[in-house]
């Protein structure tokens, strides 16, 4: 009897998969974001939004969760990250037709978020751990590797839309929390005029030289979201203290690591520039890669609450937090000098806009597609004794 219910509710679970991944998600500017929450916040009009976009932005990435390799759809934390999002898929359609005019439905919906954010904590040290159980038992290849980099980056740039949501939600509806005590400005988790140059990550970094603001410069502000941009800033600085750590190792000092924070028209920047040695140019791309780390890997004891370090994840994810709201993240590097990080926000909160990843037939030939051989000589295969080349 439990296991026809099991199916049953499999069966069910799949056709809302399939019904809610026909929608396209619909992205929000920041200043959207704003708006509603500064002006016209009302509880009946989020929870009429999220009852119905939640389910398509978790159905588009579920449809796409299918897609991957077999052998590592079967890895036990892939596994439970897949049951994790068809357990709150099934908790937000409960409320589908749900009277928004009551408030204790209203109240319960709230309730729901929350259990789900709370649920999603460590979807991203569980999938990354479900990638490292695939390679140590089947290795990789460059097809596999190419659709889990492509599927990664879209799977947690969507987590990262969705955990916005729920956080908007939460932060302006639940209960107690209409005000953050310790960010009473701010707007949900958006703060509308975020200091750049007065980030925590920014100022708490020792040996470190700012540039762009003084005490008669004009701070730096700009609409964003504060744990977004602590997140990337954190993990250059991290970075950059590596590497000056490792290259100069028991030196009596080390040279100072550089923040700059420039505003113009369209972009505000912040460069982080170190002398840690650089990267060779071969190897930046890399660094973007969710299987490759310079860390040690962590542990395995079975808690579940997995440090990042060690899997890769740290500056690929950290790309995706500045890409999510149309800006971008970039590496210039001089290897045996240093290595430039620059962050690239928009300006501009209406044209900050959400970008999300969608279900279509382009993503699902994505997957689909055999690599075809390449058509440049691979260096590794070319003649290297000259007199093997024929004369013409």
């Amino acid at each position: 009897m439990r296991i026809l219910r099991f199916l049953r509710s499999s069966v069910s679970v799949g056709k809302n998969i399939d019904y809610y991944s026909k929608f396209s998600p619909s992205p929000l500017s920041m200043k959207q974001f704003l708006d509603f929450g500064s002006e016209n916040a009302c509880e009946k009009t989020s929870f009429t939004f999220l009852r119905h976009e939640l389910p398509v932005r978790l159905a588009n990435i579920m449809k796409e969760i299918n897609l991957l390799p077999d052998n590592l759809l079967r890895t036990p934390s892939v596994r439970l990250v897949q049951g994790w999002y068809m357990q709150s898929l099934q908790e937000i359609l409960e409320f589908k037709e749900k009277n928004a005019g009551d408030d204790k439905v209203t109240y319960d919906f709230t309730e729901a978020v929350i259990r789900i954010r709370n649920r999603h904590n460590d979807v991203i040290p569980t999938m990354a751990q479900g990638v490292v159980e695939y390679k140590e038992t089947h290795g990789t290849d460059p097809v596999v590797s190419q659709n889990v980099q492509y599927f990664l980056d879209r799977f947690y740039m969507s987590r990262i839309s969705i955990r916005m949501l729920l956080n908007q939600h939460t932060l302006l509806f639940g209960v107690n929390v209409k005000v953050n005590p310790a960010h009473p400005k701010q707007i949900g988790s958006i703060d509308p005029n975020c200091c750049v140059s007065d980030d925590a990550a920014l100022t708490n970094v020792t040996p470190m030289k700012m540039h762009g603001t003084s005490a008669t410069v004009q701070p730096v502000t700009v609409v964003y979201v504060p744990s977004h941009l602590y997140h990337m800033v954190f993990e250059l600085f991290k970075n950059a203290m590596r590497a000056t750590m490792e290259l100069y190792g028991d030196a009596m000092e080390y040279p100072p690591i550089h923040a700059q924070v420039a505003l113009g028209t369209e972009d505000l920047t912040v460069k982080v520039s170190d002398r840690g040695g650089g990267v060779p140019l071969r190897k930046i791309d890399r660094l973007f890669t969710y299987t490759y780390s310079t860390a040690p890997r962590p542990s395995s004891d079975g808690a579940r609450a997995a440090p990042l370090a060690g899997y890769g994840h740290g500056l690929p994810i950290s790309r995706l937090y500045a890409r999510y709201f149309q800006g971008d993240l970039k590496l210039y590097s001089l290897e045996g000098y240093g290595t430039d990080a620059v962050i690239y926000i928009r300006a501009l909160s209406t044209e900050s806009i959400e970008r999300l990843p969608v279900y279509n037939k382009s993503a699902w030939k994505h997957y689909k597609t055999i690599q075809e051989a390449d058509d440049w000589c691979v260096p590794s295969k070319e003649p290297k004794d000259m007199t093997t080349f024929r004369s013409f």
